[in-house]
């Protein structure tokens, strides 16, 4: 008979996390159980749609004459993305990175009155990306050195809605070439039976 090995702690749902930025260059942490501390700075609520880690990759098949399947696959592209929607858009640091302005652009005059614009004409706005997964005794850590918001949805304010900031965070490649920093305190995984 064949022994089927199961193991139902080294399975994860995302139950829980959080999000945090920083400017590039802000160091990882060398733990997913250490709390950040400046200069990463908190996005806030996470909506319950949690976080997606998104690969977008291509290919090209290389089939030689006379053959019909190829006998080499060469990777064309591969995009690493992380998407989410924040809940907390008076948040500073959020609006900061929602509108590709400075923190300090939303400090509050003497009245409390913040006031910005929006740029016809957009520049690249580069920043380190913390996003952290936990469900139970598991963590999962991901440190993007360098990654920017490319996509934004739809804000709708409406009243029986939570207004959010839906974004794809693109992440790029640091000066060793890895977009994306993995730490994780998962269980180890126990030996399969022998037979």
């Amino acid at each position: 008979m064949v022994n089927i090995t199961r193991a139902a702690d080294l399975t994860m749902v995302g139950a829980n996390g959080g999000a945090w930025v920083g400017p590039v260059g802000t160091p990882a942490l060398a733990s997913p159980l250490t709390q950040p501390t400046d200069p990463w700075l908190a996005l806030g609520a996470i909506s319950e749609d949690g976080l997606t880690n998104g690969w977008d990759e291509e290919s090209q098949q290389f089939t030689p004459w006379g053959l019909t399947s190829p006998f080499r696959t060469q990777i064309t592209q591969s995009i690493r993305t992380f998407g989410l929607t924040v809940w907390e858009t008076s948040r500073r640091s959020v609006m900061s990175l929602h509108y590709r302005l400075d923190d300090a652009e939303f400090e509050p005059d003497g009245s409390g009155i913040t006031k910005y614009a929006e740029t016809a004409s957009p520049v690249p706005d580069r920043r380190a990306f913390w996003f952290l997964v936990i469900d139970g005794d598991n963590y999962r850590g991901f440190y993007v050195p360098e990654g920017e918001i490319n996509d934004r949805g739809d804000v709708t304010y409406k009243q029986d809605e939570m207004s959010g900031f839906e974004w794809t965070v693109t992440t790029y490649p640091d000066a060793a070439g890895n977009t994306v920093y993995h730490v994780d305190k998962i269980p180890v995984t126990p030996a399969d039976p022998l037979s």
